[in-house]
Parts: C-alpha cells; structure tokens; sequence
C-alpha cells in the first residue's frame, strides 16, 4: 500500500511526438507544451519546429518516433541537418535562450532565425501590450560568416520597423554563443 509520499511524487508525462518527413507533429496531450510557448497549433495538433524537438528531446521533454519507431537526439539532429545545414547552430542560440528563460519563436516571416519575448509573457493572438511585443529578433551565424554592410543596414532596419532590437548570435567552433546588438544611431 503506497504511503502519502508516493502518491505525490507524480511522475511528469512525457509526450509522444512523431516525425514526419519534414516537421514534427503532436497530436494530442501537448496543452503543457503549448503554454509554455513551445510550437504552434495546426488543425488539431502542434507542430514543432526541428530546434524545439531537438530542446523538447534532450530535456527529457517528448519521445519522438518516426513509423512507430523511437527516434533519438542524433538521427532527428541528422534528419534536420538535410533540411537545413545551419540547424546545429540554431539549435546551439535556441537552447541557450531558452535555458536563460526566454520564450522563443521562429523569425522565418521577419527575415531571421527566431523572434524572442522577455520572461514571463503569455503569448496570445490580437492586440498586444507594450511588453507583450517581440523585444528581439536574431540571426544566428557562425564565427567564419560575412555580410555586407546592405544586409546589416536591412536586419537593423527591419528590427526597427517593428519596435525590437537586433541581435547577432555568433556561434564558434567550441559552441560558445556571443551576442552583438546592432543599432541604427542617429546623429
């Protein structure tokens, strides 16, 4: 007969999450994962991206399966890689903005990698307060990358166009993120 102890220690539910050929789709029980800003709701199930899946995986978070199989860290990290040649490095900004407590999204349709909110807010649709908005956006690049200064002028412009500021997450070969705020001052 299990005392009082043991029937608080509740163990916390993992998630099954399952890959696709190119994304990775929960279909049910994801309510916790979604309030705490992980993936976007499609139809009736969640849709994580490759960097959350990875995160979600390495946290213990979810187990992945691919036709009924488990897929680990390294072959979902592999399978990504063919999709997109910079996720190691994506996935190395994501995890440590998440591990600092920030809720992070993508930023594909503002034209960087992930769009990032202070500690603490709720997502939600619709109008927004003042400190609900994006507060940064990133590009994530490797220490060997080079821009022009036109494609430096565009990031800050675009950050400025919608209120957040832009930062340079540069990844180096010891997987060390440094972070460089660019702005637009004017004289």
């Amino acid at each position: 007969m299990p005392g009082k102890a043991a029937e608080m220690k509740k163990e916390p539910e993992i998630t099954v999450a399952e890959l696709l050929v190119n994304k990775i789709i929960i279909p049910e029980g994801y309510e916790e994962l979604l309030e705490k800003a992980y993936g976007k709701v499609t139809g009736k199930n969640l849709e994580l991206s490759f960097v959350e899946a990875l995160y979600l995986l390495e946290n213990n978070k979810i187990v992945l399966t691919k036709s009924e199989k488990e897929v680990g860290f390294n072959k979902l990290l592999a399978a990504g890689l063919k999709l997109d040649t910079r996720l190691h490095e994506r996935f190395i900004v994501y995890e440590d903005l998440r591990e600092r407590g920030l809720i992070v999204k993508t930023g594909f349709k503002f034209g960087c990698d992930f769009r990032v909110y202070k500690r603490g807010i709720s997502l939600r649709k619709g109008p927004k307060a003042s400190g609900e908005h994006t507060r940064w956006i990133v590009s994530v690049v490797s220490e060997d990358y080079t821009c022009s200064f036109h494609e430096l002028s565009r990031a800050v412009r675009l950050s400025h166009s919608i209120r957040a500021r832009m930062l340079w997450a540069v990844v180096d070969s010891e997987n060390n993120v440094t972070y460089y705020e660019v702005l637009r001052l004017r004289p």
